[in-house]
């Protein structure tokens, strides 16, 4: 009896976020979201999840410290580095071939994928004529990802991913040590807009060659991730391309007959 009631207090609390703030959770998996609301149950002190909403339809700023639990950041730069190394190797020379480029990083989190993709552009002389679009839900993960700002602890492995990732210098290059942080180089993101965007409410805002959405559709249950699926195709220019998580594939989507396996083990497709 009281797993149910904690089943319908939270569908209360996700259609209360949505009626209040307009985030749409409703589509997302029922066990992720659980696990990440009793998680913030604990770190802000509520007895239950009816507690909970109460606290957050009355607060925004207690709305906007949920947000950081059901949002969860957490990425590297150069995450996976077998991905970057397949987009340097396999996708950039195809890349090439177009005057101009548009790159859509959807969920893009703190920004690490943003500084890395931009790095790996910049190596193989594609930064200057390419627009970044940067979106996520977590207006504070955008700002932080405008910042451009890392913990100098984590750089270590970032430089490490870099390396395996075939980057062609030192990783040191691209940014500024300053008080146990990276600051990293501002020219990176001269021609990035980050931009508030959700998947499961907002649509296409521009046609794009290469969309990279990585471990973010397996939080979402799978008619959200086929509407994602959806975005993603009408966004992207013929043959363009779509990079996932290693965990995600498109196939055995409602969109699979779409896409063809480009790299089928760095999860990298191409609209057909």
């Amino acid at each position: 009896m009281a797993d149910r009631n904690l089943e319908i207090e939270l569908k209360l609390l996700i259609e209360a976020i949505y009626l209040k703030y307009s985030y749409d959770f409703r589509e997302y998996s029922p066990a992720s979201m659980k696990r990440r609301v009793l998680l913030a149950l604990q770190q802000m002190r509520c007895d239950n999840v009816s507690a909970l909403q109460r606290r957050i339809l009355y607060d925004a700023a207690a709305f906007m410290e949920l947000l950081q639990y059901l949002t969860i950041p957490v990425s590297e730069m150069f995450r996976d580095p077998g991905y970057f190394l397949a987009l340097r190797q396999q996708v950039v020379p195809l890349l090439r071939t177009y005057p101009s480029l548009k790159v859509w990083i959807a969920g893009c989190s703190t920004g690490e994928e943003v500084y890395s993709l931009a790095i790996l552009l910049r190596e193989e002389g594609l930064l200057e004529r390419t627009i970044i679009y940067a979106t996520d839900i977590n207006p504070r993960s955008l700002e932080r990802a405008r910042q451009g700002i890392f913990a100098i602890e984590h750089l270590r492995q970032y430089s490490e991913n870099y390396r395996r990732a075939g980057g062609k210098g030192s990783l040191a290059d691209y940014y500024t040590a300053a008080y146990d942080s990276a600051i990293m180089d501002k020219s990176l993101k001269d021609n990035v807009t980050f931009a508030d965007h959700s998947l499961a409410t907002d649509s296409v805002f521009s046609e794009t060659q290469l969309i990279s959405c990585r471990n973010v559709l397996i939080y979402f249950n799978k008619p959200l991730q086929d509407r994602a699926f959806g975005l993603f195709h009408e966004s992207l220019c013929h043959r363009g391309f779509l990079g996932l998580g290693s965990k995600e594939t498109v196939e055995f989507s409602g969109y699979a007959s779409l896409y063809e396996p480009f790299d089928k083990q760095e999860r990298i497709f191409r609209k057909l």
